[in-house]
């Protein structure tokens, strides 16, 4: 038994203050406001929320998760559990099939490692199928090496369906249908991102299951970009289906680079914090110093610059991924966009944890979810992090 006291409960509705949560076996067992004669962690004050879960997250520390060995794999994992994210999806590329089938294994494996609280690792609770299923012209900072779905390629990739939790595919691409049905046959969750998908398109692809929609605002279609397929008279994109739709989510990249403090607050008050998650999207250059980098597999990944705040094309006329972790987005979410700490805890915990369907496990501090836990302090660093119960040193 672990007993932490003088915490500041982070719930998902409001804070705890000066409370005492007690872990048993690697579960909550109590969260009250008596304070015992004992305590085998003084929080001291500090605030206590639930291990951060990122649904959309490429790599960290120098590595990749398409780089697909074991030694990147795990630097990638170490660096966002450094970060407070305890439970992570790893994300790929676009790439050749090759590599993205060797990046599928690797995740296979290490959700097997990771099933059991490690000291070093958070979490891996499955995969995001990422591409290769974009729209050329919204690709990114992607290697250009989108294309359509065909049953040959994606049946290979759904062989995974054990683990993969996720997989985005552009709806207007030939063949989107067809990877739909298939996918959501094998009970994956069905996005639709980097796509300059029309209104009806996005009817369609929600028709066929798709719930989802990738980072809010960022290689995604509205009214203007849609006019240069379909002419006049203009019609809808991704952005207007959501934010009409009563049941679509989407998420949100609060690294401060990416979009400015109004444009993080409209979603998630046009949508309620139980539709808006927070998601990384990091690159490799989490951590690292600036300069030149590759976004995907060493082998054919696409050269980006990291300027110490964001990634950059190396044209430096668009973005290229985040390079920040969880902790640095609910921070931001607090202390520039002006949400209050629950709901921006919320929106890395609880919210994801309800759109990937493990909310019953992790996702807020309850009693029988999983101890997976952090300390953070008035400026809202990590301070610590519990994994399962057990303190990471």
């Amino acid at each position: 038994m672990t007993l932490i006291t003088r915490a500041h409960v982070v719930l998902p509705d409001r804070i705890l203050a000066d409370a005492t949560v007690e872990i048993r076996d690697g579960r909550i067992a109590a969260i009250g406001t008596d304070r015992p004669s004992t305590s085998d962690i003084d929080a001291s004050g500090h605030y206590l929320v639930p291990g951060y879960i990122d649904m959309h997250v490429h790599g960290g520390g120098g590595a990749d998760f398409m780089d697909t060995t074991p030694a990147a794999f795990e630097t990638a994992l170490r660096a966002h559990l450094r970060h407070g994210t305890t439970s992570i999806v790893p994300t790929n590329t676009v790439a050749r099939q090759d590599q993205i089938i060797e990046f599928l294994k690797r995740v296979r494996e290490y959700k097997q490692r990771t099933a059991m609280p490690q000291s070093d690792f958070p979490r891996v609770i499955g995969s995001h199928l990422y591409g290769p299923y974009f729209a050329e012209e919204k690709v990114g900072c992607h290697p250009h090496l989108t294309r359509p779905p065909t049953r040959e390629e994606f049946e290979a990739y759904l062989e995974h369906a054990d683990h993969m939790l996720v997989a985005t595919c552009a709806p207007e691409l030939p063949g989107s249908a067809d990877f739909y049905r298939a996918a959501a046959k094998k009970s994956v969750r069905l996005n639709a991102g980097h796509s300059n998908a029309t209104w009806p398109e996005m009817q369609t692809a929600f028709d066929l299951g798709v719930r989802h929609v990738d980072h809010f605002f960022c290689a995604m279609s509205n009214y203007v970009s849609t006019r240069s397929r379909v002419g006049t008279p203009m019609q809808g994109g991704m952005m207007e289906f959501v934010l009409a739709n009563d049941v679509m989510t989407t998420e949100l990249i609060a690294d401060g680079l990416h979009l400015s403090p109004e444009l993080l607050r409209f979603p998630l008050r046009m949508l309620g914090v139980d539709r808006v998650a927070l998601v990384t999207d990091c690159s490799r250059a989490l951590d690292m110093p600036p300069g030149q980098y590759i976004f995907g597999p060493t082998d054919g990944g696409e050269p980006f610059y990291s300027d110490g705040g964001v990634g950059l094309t190396t044209d430096g006329k668009s973005l290229a991924s985040s390079i920040r972790g969880m902790d640095f987005m609910v921070r931001h979410m607090v202390q520039t966009a002006g949400v209050p700490l629950h709901t921006a805890v919320r929106m890395a915990t609880l919210t994801p944890a309800k759109i990937l369907g493990i909310d019953t496990d992790v996702g807020s501090l309850e009693v029988g979810k999983r101890a997976d836990v952090l300390l953070m302090d008035e400026s809202l660093t990590v301070r610590r992090v519990i994994l399962g119960g057990v303190a990471v040193e």
